[in-house]
């Protein structure tokens, strides 16, 4: 038997042959190799090239060797006691909610400016209706261009809210888009991001509905029910938004779920809560019907003891009354903003009264 032309195999590779990007190579290739399915995709590209690289260097590795590595992989991911996300843009995401609106948009422009960056994926996170009108005020191949760069699911979505006749243009423009360049598309990419995903910078992180609904919230109910008797003579639809971002004790038995009560109030100071009881039970209306209903949705022994406390203070100023509900309402807000509780929306209210 001759062997002049059988191939001669490398000699295996041994641990102290191994650089770290080949161990973590062959780690990428042991966990495929058990049928792992791994998001390289999320790596940044010059990565996977060179993971690509690197997995195509590997011939034969000794058994005593990959189990070695195998071994040195588990005992750094023990070893670990802290992950913090890697790369700037993963940072500045973790970060987003943590930041102030202008550090946040002045870091995202950063990002965007660096050579390199990718723009679509910001494309792709925009939510359904944010897409939409970008479909409608762009061309058709520029359409196509975006549909393609989405995922199959959200570009089904992206049709389905699209006119017939656009949705059709755009879907056979997709068929023209196979000449096009990745330069092209990351140029309409980026022209993408700055027109449709710089969100403005202002000086107030809430709406000027809900800062004006916080100071009447907080204001005497004379000076609320002026203002907003002279916001409806200006501006009823203003006026009629205000109301809604309002919330006051005398909204207690519509807004609030009855057994959300008890936990609300284990929030409240318990002067502030008595005070505001008694004062509400002395008034007529409105008022006298929360405080009874607030008593009505708790325990009888509390609700007896909070009427003998009342009793006791006797008459409460208006102006010690209605500092008091303020607190109240205050700590209830602040439990629906939490996520705590929930408040029903006047819309909610309006509906069930035309029912």
């Amino acid at each position: 038997m001759s062997f002049q032309n059988t191939p001669v195999l490398p000699a295996p590779t041994s641990l102290s042959h191994l650089t770290r990007r080949r161990k973590a190579a062959l780690v990428v290739q042991l966990l495929i190799s058990d049928g792992n399915k791994l998001a390289l995709s999320a790596m940044p590209e010059n990565i996977q090239a060179e993971l690509a690289q690197e997995l195509g260097e590997i011939r034969l590795v000794d058994r005593d060797t990959v189990n070695a590595v195998a071994e040195e992989f588990a005992s750094i991911l023990e070893s670990i006691g802290l992950s913090a996300p890697g790369g700037a843009k993963a940072a500045l995401a973790a970060l987003s909610e943590h930041i102030s609106p202008a550090l946040a948009h002045r870091l995202q422009a950063q990002l965007d400016g660096q050579m390199g960056s990718d723009p679509w994926p910001r494309i792709a996170a925009l939510e359904l209706h944010d897409l939409i009108p970008i479909f409608q005020a762009e061309s058709v191949e520029v359409g196509a261009i975006i549909l393609s760069k989405l995922t199959v699911e959200r570009a089904a979505e992206v049709l389905g809210g699209l006119p017939g006749d656009q949705a059709r243009r755009i879907t056979f423009a997709v068929s023209q888009t196979e000449t096009a360049t990745p330069a092209a598309i990351a140029r309409i990419g980026d022209a993408l991001v700055k027109e449709y995903c710089q969100k403005a910078v202002t000086a107030f992180e809430k709406p000027p509905v809900d800062r004006i609904g916080a100071i009447l919230n907080s204001s005497p109910a004379s000076t609320r029910d002026e203002l907003l008797d002279g916001l409806e003579g200006t501006d009823a639809a203003l006026a009629k938004s205000v109301r809604k971002a309002i919330f006051t004790f005398a909204d207690i038995p519509l807004r609030m779920q009855p057994t959300d009560i008890p936990a609300a109030l284990r929030s409240i100071e318990p002067d502030d809560l008595n005070t505001a009881i008694a004062y509400a039970l002395g008034e007529d209306g409105d008022l006298n019907s929360a405080a009874e209903h607030v008593l009505a949705n708790i325990s009888q022994r509390m609700a007896g003891q909070m009427r003998e406390d009342a009793a006791e203070m006797g008459k409460v100023s208006v102006k010690v009354g209605e500092a008091a509900m303020n607190k109240v309402t205050a700590a209830i807000r602040a439990l629906a903003d939490a996520g705590s509780i929930t408040l029903r929306s006047t819309d909610d209210e309006e509906e069930a009264d035309a029912a």
